[in-house]
């Protein structure tokens, strides 16, 4: 099934890829590959994970604290947040809620 990421989405990852490699160099690069084989885990079993909203799912990925919000539709899975676990998931649901949307 075809993934798609909301630029908004997009955003997030590569601010925190760039955030991360500040932290320690290549550090962000390692952060870059989990969250590639978490969109691979999505991709070959999209309904893995457990419901996070009305209609988005969210995958957590195994060595940092992110989570990939995404919904499933008829033809693609569309990828709206790489969120950070310890933010306030109300604000992610509203953000996520009005990107869905626009698709």
């Amino acid at each position: 099934m075809k993934l798609l990421v909301l630029s908004c989405a997009e955003q997030e990852f590569a601010e925190a890829v760039d955030y991360h490699n500040k932290q320690c160099p290549g550090l962000g690069y390692e952060f870059a590959a989990e969250v590639q084989r978490a969109f691979k885990r999505i991709r070959r079993h999209p309904s893995a994970w457990p419901i996070f909203s009305v209609r988005a799912r969210r995958c957590l990925t195994d060595r940092f604290p992110y989570g990939l919000l995404y919904q499933v539709r008829n033809d693609c899975i569309l990828v709206g947040a790489v969120m950070h676990l310890k933010r306030d998931p109300q604000a992610w649901l509203d953000r996520v809620g009005d990107a869905f949307a626009e698709q």
